[in-house]
């Protein structure tokens, strides 16, 4: 804690921090693809993750380099804007509530096939939909927040698949990386 107070406001600092995220990022969303899981708890432990990361990764840009993050969303179509922007709040659901009040399996079908290399892909698994969550316990201002994530998880997750998801949201997050690197 110290250390951090030191470096309050240090571009370095800031900057090394993100570009560890984004590694962790790209190396957390290739393990989606690769051959390694061998049962479904490995793969929702492999997915988990890689919500954890992209949305510590696009928290990181859109409140600490707002410039490159809103560059690259102007950049996009606007019905792609749309798509990401709902991804990204669909993920920030399925954060909130996995492994906190749903278990990572309500979230995601695996596969019909065995696991294996070549058999099935944790990218082909999908989202589930959900049904409404109980917010009731939450503030007023937190019901809404929540709610409107649920409808984007419902609207760009439930029913793609998880290497959709992901490949969308990093595809995104690399592009404002590199506008800040630009930069």
């Amino acid at each position: 804690m110290a250390w951090n107070r030191a470096h309050v406001g240090d571009p370095q600092t800031g900057a090394n921090a993100l570009e560890w995220s984004i590694t962790a990022m790209r190396d957390a969303t290739q393990r989606l693809a690769g051959d390694q899981v061998l049962d479904h708890a490995q793969g929702f432990a492999v997915i988990s993750e890689a919500v954890w990361w992209v949305t510590i990764v696009d928290a990181a840009l859109v409140r600490y380099h707002h410039q490159a993050y809103e560059s690259a969303i102007e950049s996009q179509a606007p019905a792609r804007r749309g798509a990401i922007e709902g991804t990204f709040a669909g993920l920030r659901f399925a954060r909130n509530q996995m492994g906190y009040r749903l278990d990572p399996a309500d979230f995601i079908q695996p596969g019909e096939g065995h696991l294996g290399p070549g058999h099935d892909c944790v990218t082909s698994w999908r989202w589930r939909s959900l049904p409404q969550p109980d917010l009731g316990s939450l503030p007023h201002r937190g019901r809404a927040w929540e709610a409107t994530r649920y409808r984007a998880y419902q609207a760009q997750l439930a029913g793609h698949t998880i290497g959709e998801t992901f490949g969308r949201a990093t595809a995104f997050l690399n592009l404002a990386f590199a506008n800040l690197a630009a930069a």
